[in-house]
C-alpha cells in the first residue's frame, strides 16, 4: 500500500490536527469518519479505501483525525460538535479549500450540517450518507438504538483494541448472529486501537449517545444529498425522516448495500458534486443569548440616578469583556440587558457563566437565557423566532442562573457542562411547550 503524505494544523489552543490531501480536484470534498479515525490505518479497511480512492479520482479528498483521536493530538479532552466544525476549518484554512463539498456517514454528519447552517457561505455542498440525527432511541425516533444495545456497546468497549473487541463491534453493527471472519474481526481491533484508547472511545460513545442534531436539519440550506441503501429499511425510513426536515436536500436509495455497491456510491457522489447554488445567507444558524440585571429598576431607585449610571456602566464593560473573550456580537443593549449572538452554544453558555460570576462583586445578579435555532437576517441583524425563544427564555431565569433550551443542550454534549431538568414551560406568544434546563456548573 502506497505510504500517503500526512500535514498537520495547529488551533488557536495549540492542538494538532492531522490531515490528507488526495487527488487534484477540481472539487474540494472533505469526508468526515463515523466512529473509526485514523488517516493512515483507516486505508487499510478494503471498502472505505476503495471509497476514498474513488472519491480522490475525481476531487481533492479532504480527511482529518478529529483531536483525541488518530494522528492528531490525543493528550486533549473528546471534542463537542463546537469544537470539531472549529477544528475542521482550521484544517480547510491550511490547505485553502474555500467552499468544499462536505460529506460523511452516519454521525460524521453532524459537524457538517452545523458548519452548513451556521456558515453557509463557506460550504458548496453536503453529502451524508446514511444520516442519523440523533444515535439513542426516543417516542419521537424510532430508528435510534434501543438502551439495551447501548448497554450492549459498553460492554463491548470494555475490550476496545483487542480481537474480541473487532467481532463485538462486527456483530453489533450487523444482525445478530451474524459469522465474523478472523481477519474482519483484526482488521476492526487494529483500527480501534490506531483510532484512539478505551477512555477516549467511551467519551466519544457519551457525546452521540447524548447529542440530537434534528433541531438543525431545518436550517441547512445548501444542496445535500442523502444516500441509502435498500438493504437496511431502517436506514431508509431514518433518511426519509431526515430529508422531510430538510429544505434542500434529495435522497437517492440504492439497491442492496453499500457494501457491494462501492462504484455506485462513488458514482452517485460525483454525479451530485456538480449541483452548485449561491448559498442562502438570509438565514443562519445562530445561538442567541439575553442577559438582565435582576430587580433592576429597586436597585435604580436604592442608588439614585447618579450611582445607578456608574454601576450600570461597569456592568456594560463586564459583558462586553466576557462577550469579547467567548467570541459573541453584541446586538441590542436596551437599558441593563443585553442580548449576544454566538457561532456556538458552548461558547454562549460559558459566556452567560463568566457575566454571572463577575457581576456578583458589583453587588448585582444577572439572569440569562439562551437558545439555538435558525434566526433570520434583517438589514444586518439577528432577528426571527428564535430571538424571541432566546428572550423568553431569559425572563424565566432566576438570579445568576443560566437557563437553556433542549435544542442547546442537545448540540453541547462533550462540552464538560451539567444541567438541571426545569421543566416544560409555556412561552409567552410562542406555540408549544418547551422544555427548558439549568446550567449547573461546567
Amino acid at each position: 500500500m502506497a505510504l500517503r503524505d500526512t500535514g498537520y494544523a495547529k488551533t488557536p489552543d495549540e492542538t494538532y490536527i492531522a490531515y490528507q490531501t488526495i487527488g487534484d480536484g477540481p472539487i474540494d470534498l472533505v469526508y468526515q469518519f463515523d466512529w473509526f479515525g485514523n488517516v493512515d490505518a483507516i486505508w487499510e479497511d478494503q471498502d472505505l479505501g476503495s471509497i476514498f480512492g474513488g472519491l480522490a479520482s475525481f476531487s481533492r479528498l479532504i480527511l482529518h483525525d478529529r483531536r483525541g483521536t488518530g494522528l492528531s493530538s490525543r493528550n486533549v479532552p473528546a471534542p463537542n460538535l463546537e469544537t470539531r466544525i472549529e477544528d475542521l476549518c482550521v484544517v480547510l484554512d491550511k490547505i485553502g479549500a474555500k467552499r468544499p463539498v462536505l460529506g460523511g456517514e452516519r454521525e460524521g454528519g453532524a459537524p457538517n450540517l452545523l458548519l452548513a447552517a451556521t456558515y453557509p457561505q463557506r460550504v458548496r455542498s453536503l453529502f451524508w450518507y446514511s444520516p442519523s440525527a440523533r444515535s439513542t432511541w426516543a417516542p419521537d425516533y424510532p430508528w435510534g438504538v434501543p438502551p439495551d444495545y447501548v448497554e450492549l456497546e459498553s460492554r463491548a468497549l470494555e475490550q476496545w483494541g483487542t480481537e474480541a473487541y473487532g467481532r463485538a463491534f462486527i456483530d453489533t453493527e450487523g444482525a445478530f448472529g451474524h459469522e465474523i471472519r478472523d481477519d474482519e474481526a483484526q482488521t476492526f481491533a487494529k483500527l480501534s486501537r490506531a483510532t484512539a484508547t478505551p477512555d477516549m472511545a467511551r467519551e466519544l460513545a457519551r457525546v452521540w449517545y447524548e447529542s440530537d442534531v434534528r433541531d438543525v436539519l431545518r436550517s441547512v440550506r445548501v444542496p445535500t444529498l442523502l444516500l441509502a441503501y435498500e438493504g437496511n429499511g431502517i436506514e431508509v425510513e431514518e433518511a426519509t425522516y431526515v430529508e422531510s426536515l430538510m429544505p434542500d436536500a434529495q435522497l437517492v436509495i440504492r439497491p442492496g448495500t453499500r457494501d457491494a455497491d462501492l462504484e455506485g456510491f462513488c458514482n452517485a457522489v460525483r454525479d451530485f458534486l456538480g449541483v452548485d447554488r449561491a448559498p442562502d445567507i438570509d438565514s443562519i444558524l445562530s445561538t442567541v443569548l439575553f442577559t438582565d440585571i435582576v430587580d433592576s429598576t429597586a436597585k435604580q431607585a436604592e442608588l439614585g440616578d447618579h450611582r445607578w449610571k456608574a454601576l450600570a456602566e461597569r456592568h456594560h464593560a463586564v459583558v462586553r469583556e466576557s462577550l469579547g473573550r467567548w467570541r459573541g456580537v453584541e446586538n441590542d443593549t436596551a437599558g441593563d440587558g443585553f442580548y449576544a449572538t454566538f457561532d456556538g452554544p458552548a461558547r454562549a453558555i460559558r459566556c452567560a457563566q463568566e457575566i454571572a460570576d463577575r457581576v456578583h462583586h458589583l453587588g448585582i445578579a444577572i439572569r440569562a437565557g439562551i437558545h439555538t435555532g435558525e434566526c433570520e437576517l434583517i438589514n444586518d441583524k439577528v432577528g426571527g423566532i428564535t430571538v424571541t425563544i432566546g428572550a423568553r427564555v431569559s425572563a424565566l431565569a432566576g438570579p445568576s442562573e443560566v437557563l437553556i433550551s433542549q435544542t442547546v443542550k442537545d448540540l453541547v454534549a462533550g462540552s464538560g457542562l451539567t444541567f438541571e431538568d426545569a421543566g416544560e414551560h409555556e412561552l409567552n406568544g410562542v406555540p408549544d411547550r418547551w422544555r427548558l434546563f439549568k446550567v449547573v456548573n461546567g
